[in-house]
């Protein structure tokens, strides 16, 4: 299954996952199936973060779309403009910093993992972002295994996803679902190109703006 595989079912889940959030809040099976986007998000973030060119120009595409994407993402789910609540593109960020922070490749600081992870979770709880400090726990989890025996790294990611998931509810337990096509990743990128790839950076806040304004009518 290749990353672009990968980015399809991701799309398509969180999707589905909005869909029954904005309009059809009584009815879980949206809300079950929505569970597998964001495991998949994380692990393909650590992936990008391995094979990217340029950190600097993918971090800068994070952040540029947390905040393109914020009004629709306010609109869509609250209706009004606000800080209660930041899109999932400020968690992927936080995220890929502290990756980054972590990694630390031209060893210009001796950097503290646990004291990074701990920043990257704060900062996230305390702006709200899209799942908060799990969001951060899911992703550095995929990047510490990353080098593990398969068997080994898939254990261990479940078992920490199914610990940390109980903070968030009996229904966040379903996001153990996404790791199963993420098992089969085959380590291919599938077809790329520019305009492929920002479609599924657009598509965010495409689909909630869209969502926004069908729930307005």
């Amino acid at each position: 299954m290749s990353s672009l595989v990968l980015k399809i079912t991701a799309l398509i889940t969180m999707i589905i996952d909005h869909y029954g959030a904005i309009f059809q809040s009584d009815i879980m099976t949206y809300r079950i199936i929505g569970r597998v986007a964001f495991p998949i998000y994380c692990f393909l973030l650590v992936e990008g973060y391995i094979h990217t060119s340029s950190i600097k120009k993918y971090a800068s595409r994070l952040i540029a779309f947390a905040f393109i994407s914020e009004i629709p993402f306010d609109l869509a789910f609250f209706g009004e403009i606000g800080f209660k609540h930041q899109n999932i593109f400020f968690t992927l960020f936080i995220g890929f910093v502290a990756i980054c922070f972590i990694d630390n490749k031209e060893e210009k600081h001796n950097n503290n993992s646990a004291l990074i992870f701990f920043a990257a979770a704060v900062l996230a709880t305390l702006l709200r972002t899209d799942y908060q400090f799990i969001g951060i726990i899911y992703i550095l989890v995929f990047y510490f295994t990353r080098n593990q025996p398969k068997h080994k790294k898939f254990l261990v990611i479940a078992l920490i996803m199914f610990s940390v998931n109980f903070s968030a509810g009996w229904l966040q337990q379903f996001s153990l679902l996404a790791l199963i096509p993420i098992y089969f990743y085959n380590n291919k990128e599938g077809r790329k190109n520019k305009i492929l790839q920002m479609s599924f950076y657009i598509a965010y806040p495409l689909h909630l703006i869209i969502f926004y304004l069908i729930n307005t009518l």
